[in-house]
């Protein structure tokens, strides 16, 4: 194999478009506490790049055998990565996403622990359990509640917001289950009606709105008007191929569907920075959305 053709193999397997969920998670946790995010948000994102990426590559060494069958073409099963590059990768990055947590300080450390946990526990046995989606829905909680413990050691103020995200990633979890054979209607359905929840209720602005100090003035003259903007963003990322995928459950449309899910993320990450006062997260947040859809046509993040 050449060097461009190794290197997109494991761009493949780390599905790096993906990453541009990654960071609005910490930030929108940051923006639940009082302060700005600063040095130690660095290390907090760096962490949770790698343990988002250490789940992806663990992902498809527990997957290997499953995908030999339906996804030949993948990396592993097609031979382009070992399975020992592959399992050695996510113990290293487990290792540098911990040690990196660490840098941000003993509460960020607390979190993360159980976050690498929570992503070990899910690719090596949870995700073929009814308890899957909640296990992945909990690691995407505690990402966002790493921002907040970074940022003032407390975790509290962040909890609605954790919780929200929580939400639209169980759906989006929930849907994924059936990508690969195609799924059923009722579920695409359902993430259907909880994505216009979300959306609905975010762009109105239920919940308190207490964000960090001095990002305030920024968004004074309209946050809601950002707020209302970015929630309608996740909406229109997430419906139209949920709605596909309802009204025909085949392969192709739920693949589909689950990448919207995962790049809907962005603008519900952003949306929860608008809602909590912090107008600066949330249009740097913002601005990865149309990256994680340029790549994403290269490289599919599912």
């Amino acid at each position: 194999m050449t060097g461009e053709g190794r290197v997109s193999a494991w761009v493949e397997l780390l599905r790096l478009p993906a990453l541009f969920t990654v960071p609005g998670d910490v930030l929108a946790g940051v923006a639940t506490v009082p302060g700005h995010p600063g040095p130690r948000t660095l290390w907090a994102i760096s962490s949770s790049l790698c343990l988002y990426e250490a789940g992806m590559a663990l992902n498809d060494w527990a997957d290997r055998a499953e995908d030999a069958a339906e996804r030949p073409h993948r990396p592993l099963p097609s031979g382009r990565i070992r399975p020992t590059a592959a399992l050695t990768t996510a113990c290293a990055l487990t290792a540098t996403g911990l040690a990196l947590a660490a840098r941000a300080g003993r509460p960020a450390l607390a979190v993360a622990a159980p976050l690498a946990a929570t992503v070990w526990a899910y690719d090596l046995g949870l995700k073929r359990t009814p308890a899957g989606p909640a296990a992945m829905a909990t690691a995407r909680a505690l990402d966002l509640l790493l921002g907040a413990a970074t940022a003032s050691g407390r975790v509290r103020p962040a909890l609605p917001s954790a919780a929200l995200l929580g939400t639209h990633t169980l759906a989006v979890t929930t849907v994924s289950r059936h990508e690969t054979q195609g799924g059923a209607p009722l579920t695409a359905l359902t993430a259907l009606a909880a994505t216009g929840a979300l959306a609905l209720g975010l762009g109105r602005g239920f919940g308190p709105a207490q964000g960090p100090l001095g990002e305030h003035q920024l968004g004074a003259t309209g946050p809601g008007t950002l707020r209302a903007a970015l929630a309608l963003a996740y909406a229109a990322t997430a419906a139209r191929p949920y709605l596909h995928a309802a009204l025909n459950p085949s392969p192709p449309l739920t693949q589909k569907a689950v990448g919207g899910g995962i790049r809907a993320t962005i603008p519900l990450q952003a949306t929860l920075s608008a809602r909590a006062g912090a107008p600066v997260s949330a249009l740097i947040t913002a601005a990865l959305a149309p990256l994680a859809a340029r790549f994403a046509k290269k490289v599919s993040v599912t």
